[in-house]
């Protein structure tokens, strides 16, 4: 916690860790990444582990990604799943979500 009594990451982010992100919204970040592709069931429930972490939590560390509940469905992470440029596009994608929940007057 800083001295103002937010969390170190901000009030953006803390506010996203308490209400979680919408399932919608959720999907949505994703949207681009699914579009002309066929996947296969464990690949769909890779992103679908990952939404819903992302519905309760808010944000998500890339390094979640390697623990429970994930390597339940890949064992060795996404790279299990997808090609690296995939997972790497699975990064950015939850990096981008974390981008997002800064508040402008953070950033500024």
């Amino acid at each position: 916690m800083s001295g103002d009594g937010w969390p170190d990451e901000g009030l953006g982010l803390f506010i996203r860790s308490l209400v979680g992100l919408d399932r919608e919204a959720a999907r949505d970040a994703f949207s681009e990444f699914l579009v002309d592709r066929t996947l296969n069931a464990a690949q769909l429930d890779f992103i679908n582990l990952i939404v819903n972490d992302l519905t309760v939590n808010g944000v998500m560390e890339p390094g979640r990604l390697y623990e429970s509940p994930f390597n339940g469905v890949a064992p060795r992470g996404p790279e299990a799943l997808f090609s690296n440029p995939d997972a790497d596009r699975l990064v950015s994608i939850l990096r981008s979500i974390k981008n997002n929940a800064v508040l402008a007057s953070e950033v500024a």
